[in-house]
C-alpha cells in the first residue's frame, strides 16, 4: 500500500496555496520560539478573526450562542480556541490538539558565574535532546523576567542582525582523544551545557570582574538585577529564522517544528471555520516534551475546566453534561511522526514508516515496544477518517514510529482518550526530530492543513 508522492498531483492553484501557507508558517516559526511567544501570537491571530476571551464572556453574563468564537489562556503558555456550533456542547466537539513547547535548554534560577575570565549561564536541558547537537552553534535567549513589583521584562537576544549571539563550547579535536571514545550520551554531559555570555572585565574590579560587567550590561540595557533570575523563565534556542531547504525549495528547515508545524496548521484550519454544526476546538498546550505535566500541560484540568465554563454559559450546567461532551468528542492529536531517513534506514520498518512528501501521517498508536503507554485508536474511527480524507482529496499515509524494538515516543493522545473520546495521532513527518534544526516537506505541511480543515468540517 505504498502512498503516492503528493507533489505529482498539484495544480498551479495548489502550488500557490502551498507556498502562501508555508511562507506564513515560516514567519510563525521565526517569531515564535517559546510557548509564551506562540501563545501571544496565537491570541493575536485569533482576535483578528473575531475571537474574544472567556473571561470577558463570563463577565458579560450573556448566554453562549451559535457562532461565538472564544479563547481561553492558561498562564500565558497554553491556549484553547472554540467556535460554538449549532449543536449543544453535550453532543461533543471536533478537537485539534497540539503542543507548542519544544526541546531546548533552560537557564537555571542561579545561573551566572565566572571561570578563568569567561562568564557563563548555568543551564538545564528541557525535553529529549542529543546534547552534543547543541554545542558550537549560534544560540539566542528568549523568555521573560518577572520583577518583584510584578513588571515583566521580555527578552529576545540573538535574532536581529545587530544582536549578539551565544554558544556552548566544545573541546577541540586535537585534544579530544578521550572524549571521542565516549558514548554519544556522554560526549557532552548536562552540566557542561553552559552558555558562554561574555569576557570583558569591569575596570577597577579584581574578583569576578567579567561577571560584574555582564551584570552592569544587564542592568543598563534590560533593567535586570542578578536576583531577578530567581523569577525568570529564559530559554536557549537556536538563533536564526526558518529557511527553505533544497535547490527546489521543497522543504523547510527550522527550530521547533515538533510540534509547531501541527500547532500552526491546526490554528489556520481552526481560524477558517465558520457556521459549524458541531463545536470546533483547537487546543494548544505546553509541557508535552516532559510528559504533559504541570498546570500548563495536558494532564492539568485546564481544558476540562474551560469546557465546564462553556457548558455553564449554555445554561443548566451539570457534571454529567461535561462528561458527555468529552466522551462524545472526536480528536486529532496533532503531533509529528519520524520521517523515513534512508541514511539511517536500519532504524525504520519501511512498509510502516512515514515519508516526506506523501502527505499527512496517521499513527494508530504511539508508545514504545509492546505499545506501552500508547493510545491505540479503534478501527471504526480510522475508517471514518479514511472516508473524510478521500472525500476531501487529502493525501495521507499510515505509519509507526520506527522499528518495534528500537524505541518509541508519546503524545497527548492517551490523556484525552481517558475521557472515552475517539483520538488518533495525526501530523507531519519530520527529519532531524528533536535536533536544533528540524526538516519538513512543504507538501506535508499543506496536506496536514487540508486534513485538519476536512476533519473540523466533516467529523
Amino acid at each position: 500500500m505504498e502512498r503516492k508522492n503528493a507533489w505529482k498531483d498539484y495544480s498551479e492553484k495548489d502550488l500557490k496555496e502551498l507556498e502562501n501557507l508555508c511562507k506564513d508558517y515560516c514567519s510563525f516559526l521565526s517569531k515564535c520560539k517559546t510557548e509564551r511567544e506562540c501563545t501571544k501570537e496565537i491570541i493575536k491571530l485569533a482576535k483578528e478573526k473575531g475571537y474574544i476571551s472567556l473571561e470577558s464572556v463570563i463577565a458579560d453574563g450573556k448566554p453562549l450562542t451559535k457562532g461565538d468564537k472564544i479563547y481561553a489562556v492558561c498562564m500565558n503558555k497554553s491556549v484553547a480556541l472554540f467556535n460554538i456550533g449549532n449543536n449543544a456542547l453535550e453532543a461533543g466537539m471536533n478537537i485539534l490538539g497540539a503542543h507548542i513547547d519544544s526541546p531546548r535548554i533552560d537557564i537555571k534560577q542561579n545561573p551566572l558565574y565566572e571561570e578563568s575570565d569567561l562568564t557563563y549561564f548555568d543551564t538545564h536541558y528541557y525535553g529529549g535532546i542529543k546534547k552534543y547537537q547543541w554545542v558550537t552553534i549560534p544560540l539566542a535567549i528568549h523568555g521573560v523576567v518577572v520583577k518583584k513589583d510584578g513588571s515583566n521584562v521580555e527578552v529576545c537576544i540573538g535574532e536581529k542582525e545587530e544582536d549578539p549571539v551565544f554558544c556552548i563550547t566544545d573541546l577541540l579535536i586535537h585534544l579530544a582523544g578521550e572524549q571521542m571514545d565516549k558514548k554519544a550520551a556522554k560526549v557532552i554531559e548536562g552540566e557542561k551545557l553552559d552558555l558562554l555570555i561574555g569576557s570583558i572585565p569591569l575596570n577597577d574590579e579584581e574578583k569576578d570582574a567579567v561577571k560584574k560587567n555582564i551584570l552592569k550590561i544587564l542592568e543598563n540595557t534590560y533593567n535586570i538585577e542578578e536576583e531577578d533570575f530567581m523569577s525568570a523563565e529564559l530559554e536557549i534556542v537556536p538563533a536564526g529564522s526558518a529557511r527553505e531547504l533544497g535547490f527546489d525549495r521543497s522543504m523547510i528547515m527550522s527550530y521547533g517544528q515538533d510540534d509547531r508545524v501541527c500547532a500552526y496548521t491546526s490554528l489556520v484550519a481552526m481560524l477558517e471555520q465558520e457556521n459549524v454544526d458541531k463545536t470546533s476546538c483547537c487546543l494548544l498546550v505546553d509541557k508535552e516534551e516532559i510528559g504533559s505535566v504541570g498546570a500548563t500541560g495536558m494532564r492539568s484540568h485546564f481544558f476540562e475546566n474551560t469546557v465546564a465554563e462553556l457548558i455553564n454559559l449554555e445554561g443548566d450546567y451539570s457534571e454529567l453534561k461535561l462528561k458527555r461532551c468529552l466522551k462524545n468528542s472526536r480528536m486529532l492529536s496533532s503531533d509529528v511522526n519520524a520521517a523515513f531517513d534512508p541514511i539511517f534506514a536500519d532504524a525504520f520498518e519501511k512498509k510502516n514508516s512515514s515519508y516526506c512528501g506523501r502527505g499527512v501521517v496517521f499513527c494508530k498508536f504511539t508508545g514504545s515496544r509492546g505499545k506501552s503507554g500508547s493510545n491505540d485508536a479503534n478501527a471504526e474511527y480510522l475508517a471514518t477518517l479514511r472516508k473524510i480524507m478521500d472525500d476531501n482529496k487529502v493525501n495521507y499515509q499510515m505509519a509507526e514510529l520506527g522499528k518495534v524494538d528500537v524505541g518509541g515516543g508519546g503524545t497527548i493522545a492517551y490523556i484525552l482518550s481517558l475521557y472515552g473520546m475517539e483520538v488518533i495521532d495525526c501530523g507531519v513527518a519530520v527529519l532531524n526530530m528533536h535536533a536544533p534544526w528540524e526538516v519538513t516537506s512543504k507538501a506535508d505541511v499543506y496536506e496536514t492543513k487540508k486534513c485538519y480543515t476536512a476533519f473540523l468540517k466533516d467529523a
